[in-house]
């Protein structure tokens, strides 16, 4: 008998001895291998960010630059300065070996991404994103109080730097983006890639192909559909409310409100354009200051808060745009009603707009 419970006993010990080495394995596996805060990558099983520690190691494994992304909280980058953060893909220079780009996809999941900073002299390709190529997707993704300072660095955005190939939908950012050479823009530097439901608030400066939504749409691929910006664009060379250049590229649907001011070609919406297309789309001429542009229609304050203005020029007001007539600028149906300084939120603050905007009237 008693050697029965001897063997028992012995048994027990084993089981109890894998059981504690198996959880022990378990949680060194996890803390060694486990990437973000789950998933896998995989299109029905993106990886989950959830955290700033989360964003920023995606720049440390390049090898899934290629896979899916979903933002599953609201992300406060402050920890992060100077040049802190990992950027996503990588631009060193025209046809450098080294260049790496996005060509996964990620989702914001309408979530927000708070403080993204950036200060550095010399580095080319800034934003969250540095470098996003061919196939890749950035989608529904909300940029708030981005400060970025690329001192002599070109292709400088608040979202992206250089989109090659890749589509941006349904993004936003606001704050400031600063760069002292080419390609600066308030939501993406260069784009030869596809924008569509985009806006950019924040204020914009930079020396040459400055704008407050994109510094620089370059080729035929580069398209800009259904996007605005309302920041102030401060550049020298080719400084555009919306667009600093326009090299071949096609603007349609859009408009901007920001004040401008430059050097040479400097326009309320587009500064300058070679042979490209500006279709349907407006700048408002006394808040930019500027009555000439390379593309687009020029409209009083009056006019750009009246919805005839773009349903004559074929804008649809039922699935994209919204306006309060005679109050607001349109707005994407993707914001919030009654959002009237484009935050995605409201509040008193839209409020006090709206009755500003009352008084005006009377």
């Amino acid at each position: 008998m008693s050697m029965q419970l001897k063997i028992v006993r012995i048994k027990s010990r084993a089981v109890l001895t894998m059981t504690i080495f198996l959880s022990c394995l378990c949680v060194f596996t996890t803390q060694v291998w486990g990437k973000y805060s789950g998933g896998s990558g995989e299109p029905n099983d993106p990886y989950r960010i959830a955290t700033a520690e989360d964003l920023n190691d995606i720049g440390n494994y390049e090898e899934d630059w290629d896979k899916h992304f979903v933002l599953v909280n609201d992300v406060n980058l402050a920890e992060y300065t100077g040049t802190q953060f990992n950027i996503i893909g990588r631009w060193i220079d025209w046809h450098d070996p080294n260049n790496k780009p996005f060509v996964g996809v990620f989702d914001g999941n309408d979530c927000k991404i708070w403080n993204f900073r950036w200060d550095s002299n010399g580095i080319d390709g800034v934003g969250l994103f540095g470098f996003v190529g061919s196939g890749g997707h950035i989608k529904n993704l909300w940029m708030e109080n981005v400060d970025v300072n690329a001192v002599n660095g070109n292709f400088i955005g608040g979202l992206v730097g250089e989109n090659d190939g890749g589509t941006i939908t349904d993004c936003y950012s606001t704050g400031r983006v600063l760069g002292t050479q080419d390609s600066i823009g308030g939501l993406v530097g260069w784009n030869n890639g596809q924008i569509t439901v985009c806006y950019s608030t924040g204020s914009v400066s930079g020396n040459y192909c400055v704008g407050g939504l994109v510094g620089y749409n370059y080729f035929y691929y580069a398209t800009i559909t259904d996007c605005y910006s309302t920041g102030y664009v401060s550049g020298g060379i080719a400084s555009g409310g919306l667009v600093g250049f326009n090299w071949l590229g096609t603007i349609t649907n859009c408009y901007s409100t920001g004040s401008v001011s430059g050097s040479d070609n400097v326009g309320g919406l587009v500064g300058r354009n070679y042979e490209g297309t500006v279709a349907a789309s407006f700048w408002d001429m006394q808040t930019s200051g500027q009555t000439n542009s390379a593309g687009g229609i020029g409209k009083r304050t009056a006019e750009m808060k009246t919805k005839s203005t773009f349903t004559d020029a074929g804008w649809d007001f039922v699935d994209v745009w919204g306006i309060g007539e005679n109050q607001t600028y349109p707005f994407l149906r993707n914001e919030p009603a009654g959002d009237s300084n484009h935050d995605k939120k409201v509040n008193l603050e839209d409020l006090a707009i709206l009755a500003s905007h009352w008084l005006e009237g009377q």
